[in-house]
């Protein structure tokens, strides 16, 4: 496939000019004058130069890859229609929809932009986390470093001692099962040669902890509405966790409060002020 410089370029300032600062959770400021956005807040929402996005809005430099059309798509927000046809443009073949992509949708990012002052957090069946808000940062450090099945915090939970560093003791028999039975439920659904039997085939020969909980085949285990964290800094905060379900890409959204006026709340605001946890993060298998 050829690219298309001058469609992609075109493409790529519609998108920009279309969109505000409120709607990817930028603030606007008292002068602002730009007709939609600038290009140096795409090329942070996009994790790229500013030089090289100018680039490609100009029909200048290298044909993107597509890794790096992947993280345009993404900070532009655009849908999956509008992402394949930017790989298209950029002259490479679209990747597959499904339970395996990690595409979030518009919808979904503009709701969590919006959670600012609340722990939240993206993440797929798998429970990879693909994005956080700065609270759920400071809440269980930044969980989107992890490479590989290490991206999987029922993965990690079996093979990561300091994965269960966060959660409440009494809680840990509970949490073995519920990822044992989750990882089986995913990997029933989406069958052999899926990344969750594939998990579970690692885990299988990593953990005799998984084994004997994969072994006891239990199904349909769901989380407790309520979660236990144990922050390092400010201790134990009890959470409502609410999940909103995105159905054509497989990802939630899960929203952690606390009760107004509880202990935890008042802990909640705290940690809002002291920041991550130490060590939480930057960690990769």
């Amino acid at each position: 496939m050829v690219i298309d410089r001058s469609g992609m370029a075109e493409f790529l300032r519609r998108r920009r000019e279309s969109l505000q600062p409120e709607d990817v959770g930028l603030p606007r400021g008292s002068r602002r004058r730009t007709i939609g956005l600038r290009r140096e807040e795409v090329a942070v929402l996009c994790h790229i130069s500013t030089d090289y996005y100018t680039r490609l809005e100009q029909e200048r430099g290298p044909r993107p890859s597509e890794q790096m059309i992947a993280s345009i798509a993404q900070g532009l927000h655009l849908s999956l229609d509008e992402r394949d046809h930017l790989f298209r443009l950029a002259g490479h073949t679209p990747p597959l929809r499904g339970a395996d992509s990690e595409h979030i949708s518009p919808g979904l990012l503009r709701i969590l932009d919006r959670l600012h002052d609340t722990p939240a957090e993206i993440v797929t069946e798998l429970g990879e986390t693909l994005r956080q808000t700065p609270l759920a940062v400071a809440l269980t450090g930044d969980l989107t470093t992890y490479s590989g099945p290490a991206r999987s915090l029922g993965y990690r939970w079996f093979t990561d001692p300091a994965a269960r560093q966060l959660y409440a003791p009494e809680d840990h028999a509970f949490l073995t099962r519920m990822f044992a039975s989750q990882l089986r439920g995913v990997a029933t659904m989406r069958g052999p040669a899926s990344r969750a039997a594939h998990y579970a085939g690692l885990l299988i020969a990593r953990s005799e902890e998984f084994r004997q909980a994969w072994n006891n085949h239990e199904v349909g285990i769901r989380p407790k509405e309520a979660k236990r964290f144990v922050h390092p800094e400010v201790g134990l905060l009890e959470l409502t966790c609410q999940t909103l379900l995105d159905p054509h890409q497989s990802h939630g959204l899960l929203v952690y409060t606390a009760i107004p006026g509880s202990e935890s709340y008042e802990r909640l605001q705290l940690l809002s002020v002291i920041g991550s946890p130490r060590g939480q993060g930057a960690q990769t298998a």
